[in-house]
């Protein structure tokens, strides 16, 4: 009975650190991915240039890569992060790359007529986008989010090679230590 106490405890253990960076990586993978997906839509070059830079380079980069960096390359100029922001800071960011791309595309899917309807009803540019195109972009957007969030819980596998021993970690340690997997 005390091995099944021990095995659950250490399984749990790490569904709970799997379940935080999940949570926070999505929050802020959302965050980045709605305000980088409007910014590459600005009519400012400069803000346009600044989100594509962030786009196109996060997206050219693996999540791993970012996370090492975070983790192992950041203390050396000064800034240390635990090993639990650092997988949630590279994960955030790289998915929110993708995201951003899904919400630039779904914001310019919304025809065109609509957003001639709002500018003929003297809306702002603000209420147009709140009132008029994200309600319709956000239905476009669901589907590719959402598969984005699958995605982003199978990386989070990853940071279990920054010390962060999450449940696909957990498990492989059970397995090691039982002989077989757990059935």
């Amino acid at each position: 009975m005390s091995l099944v106490i021990t095995l659950a405890d250490a399984l749990f253990s790490g569904l709970k650190i799997t379940l935080e960076v999940t949570l926070f990586s999505a929050i802020l993978a959302c965050v980045v991915a709605f305000a980088a997906g409007i910014a590459r839509l600005a009519r400012q070059r400069w803000i346009r240039a600044i989100a594509t830079v962030y786009v196109e380079g996060f997206r050219s980069m693996s999540a791993l890569v970012v996370m090492f960096w975070l983790y192992f390359a950041l203390p050396l100029f000064g800034l240390q992060l635990t090993a639990l922001q650092a997988g949630v800071l590279a994960l955030g960011l790289s998915y929110g790359a993708y995201g951003a791309e899904i919400v630039r595309g779904a914001i310019v899917q919304v025809p065109r007529g609509q957003w001639e309807a709002a500018t003929a009803l003297n809306l702002s540019a603000s209420q147009r986008m709140r009132n008029v195109v994200l309600p319709q972009a956000i239905l476009a957007m669901l589907p590719p989010l959402s598969n984005l969030l699958v995605d982003l819980v199978k990386a989070t596998s990853l940071v279990s090679l920054i010390t962060l021993a999450d449940l696909t970690f957990e498990g492989k340690i059970l397995q090691g230590t039982l002989g077989h997997p757990l059935e």
